[in-house]
């Protein structure tokens, strides 16, 4: 959070940064919502200094009027920021401005009064059952080191078979494996943990990679590492799915991510009950897991729009 490349006068400019701190320390936000706030308020704060003639201070932000707001989302929306980005963006604005006002600062009153961009639906795209089969299996891989194939079949064996988020499949250690567990202890989103079932063919894969990979990780450091020795990162898992994309036919949306919907997906259409996915993914609202219904809805009717005879 490099405040040199953020406009501003230096007492609005320490206020925003202990909020930032704040964000991570006390109320423990992930490290990558903090830094979309800060990049949202960076963006606000030029878009002042452009509006305002000059860098703002607090008391400029203590007079914000709707208009100003709204001024900042048609800016923003002009040059080219969809609705998810603009309700984020006003979302750590509020945050901001309710933590100022909390202070005596500022009034949150205007951004409170200025409307969320709708956000568009849309559902999830998993991959089928035999898709996601066939990605995480082990000959599937193109690597041509045997210890790197195997490592990306465990890593993303894990995000089909375990629901998890790449960076907390990446975050896994040695020690999170000892003694055959049959479950994983998994720190999600804003330090919140979660226990989820591991399933054999999982830990398997896991054991063959650790096996195969020429560097030693301890018990309690990221077990995944790239082909220098550094801790692997999420883009070249990402990079390895784009390749099977092309390798096995599979559509755009086949991504990393794209295996924990399906994860959710499969086990609803399957039997599993909202309330259990929710707690397997370490989704904080149901309404958030309640999105797989509606894919399973769709997939339901394109069965029935291909096999029924009166359809």
């Amino acid at each position: 959070m490099n405040e040199l490349i953020v406009i501003g006068h230096p007492d609005l400019l320490s206020e925003r940064q202990r909020w930032l701190q704040g964000l991570l320390q006390e109320r423990r936000l992930s490290e990558n919502t903090v830094e979309a706030y800060e990049r949202d308020t960076r963006q606000f704060l030029t878009f002042l200094t452009g509006h305002l003639a000059g860098p703002p201070r607090l008391s400029d932000i203590s007079s914000l009027r709707p208009a100003d707001l709204r001024g900042f989302l048609a800016q923003r929306r002009k040059g080219g920021a969809g609705a998810r980005t603009l309700g984020r963006g006003l979302a750590g604005l509020r945050s901001f401005l309710r933590y100022l006002e909390r202070s005596g600062l500022a009034n949150a009153a205007g951004a409170a009064a200025v409307r969320s961009p709708k956000q568009p639906k849309s559902l999830p795209k998993p991959l089928t059952d035999r898709e996601a089969l066939n990605v995480v299996t082990t000959d599937a891989q193109l690597a041509e080191e045997p210890w790197v194939a195997a490592r990306n079949a465990a890593v993303l064996t894990l995000l089909y078979g375990c629901g998890l988020r790449i960076s907390e499949a990446l975050d896994l250690t040695p020690g999170d494996f000892a003694g055959a567990p049959t479950s994983l202890r998994i720190t999600g989103k804003g330090g919140k943990t979660r226990i989820v079932p591991l399933m054999t063919v999982a830990r398997d894969a896991v054991a063959t990679y650790l096996k195969l990979c020429p560097y030693h990780a301890g018990a309690d450091e990221p077990m995944f590492r790239g082909t220098r020795g550094a801790k692997l990162q999420p883009a070249i898992i990402q990079r390895e799915m784009q390749k099977l994309r092309g390798a096995l036919g599979l559509p755009d949306t086949a991504t990393p991510h794209a295996l924990r919907h399906s994860f959710a997906t499969h086990l609803l259409a399957g039997g599993g009950d909202l309330r259990t996915i929710q707690e397997l993914l370490g989704h904080a609202s149901l309404s958030t897991t309640q999105v797989y219904t509606g894919v399973d809805s769709t997939r339901l009717l394109e069965i029935y729009d291909r096999a029924h005879p009166r359809a």
